[in-house]
């Protein structure tokens, strides 16, 4: 990441809000060094708590 968030743009995509990143990175150093990597200058954006890939399959089932 950090040779490359000088050239290009880096997404990333989670289910977990910030809060629980510390589950899946155990060590806290390193789960706060992450977390400030990925939002320094970032553009966050919240899709909401609903997840679409979720709904979806229901979608289909129903027809």
């Amino acid at each position: 990441m950090s040779g490359r968030k000088h050239r290009r743009a880096i997404g990333t995509a989670s289910s977990a809000p910030f809060s629980e990143w510390k589950q899946t990175f155990t060590d806290p150093r390193l789960c706060t060094a992450i977390v400030d990597r990925v939002t320094f200058n970032a553009h966050i954006v919240e899709t909401g708590t609903q997840s679409y890939r979720f709904a979806q399959p229901q979608r289909n089932h129903r027809r």
